[in-house]
């Protein structure tokens, strides 16, 4: 979808919430993007996975997503790419394989992460950090949302840099 304004105004209009709302970061927010309701819509779903395609670097060897909105779109941003999916959990499992990236190995491969919103990136970072600890090279973070709110220069803290398909202002501009 190339209409970038668009696009953003069906994600504002699927997802967008009013009233008191604590963040992961630990803030608190009389706005939120409830990212289940614009990843439950196939339709915007399947639109939003094809803004993401061209924010994919050419040298990507597969993808991970986040737990939990960041599965829905790895899932379908790997079968409309070709690229192979992994799923990292917010914490190992304490059972059976006992793994915190699931789907295969990532050592020596490059990996994207992706994710839904970033506020202050922390999953991000969490996320990063286990697959760079198995060997992966990770540099690059996909989301549908970047809220502005610190993310981008957390994460280029640790050397990964932010594409997303919307900012927050992109979203506040539409509203």
């Amino acid at each position: 979808m190339a209409d970038i304004a668009k696009l953003a105004s069906r994600v504002r209009a699927a997802s967008h919430l009013t009233g008191q709302f604590l963040l992961r970061s630990g803030r608190t927010s009389s706005e939120y993007f409830d990212k289940y309701l614009f990843e439950a819509d196939p339709v915007l779903l399947a639109d939003i996975a094809d803004a993401m395609r061209p924010l994919l670097p050419v040298d990507a060897d597969l993808l991970a997503g986040l737990e939990l909105g960041g599965i829905p779109l790895v899932t379908l941003l790997s079968q409309r790419t070709g690229l192979p999916a992994r799923f990292v959990r917010k914490k190992a499992k304490e059972y059976g394989t006992c793994r915190t990236a699931e789907g295969g190995d990532v050592g020596g491969l490059r990996v994207v992460l992706v994710e839904d919103v970033v506020t202050s990136g922390g999953a991000v970072l969490d996320a990063a950090r286990v697959l760079r600890e198995q060997g992966a090279s990770v540099e690059h973070v996909l989301c549908v949302i970047d809220r502005q709110e610190g993310g981008r220069d957390n994460l280029a803290g640790v050397g990964l840099a932010l594409h997303p398909v919307l900012t927050r202002a992109q979203l506040d501009a539409v509203g």
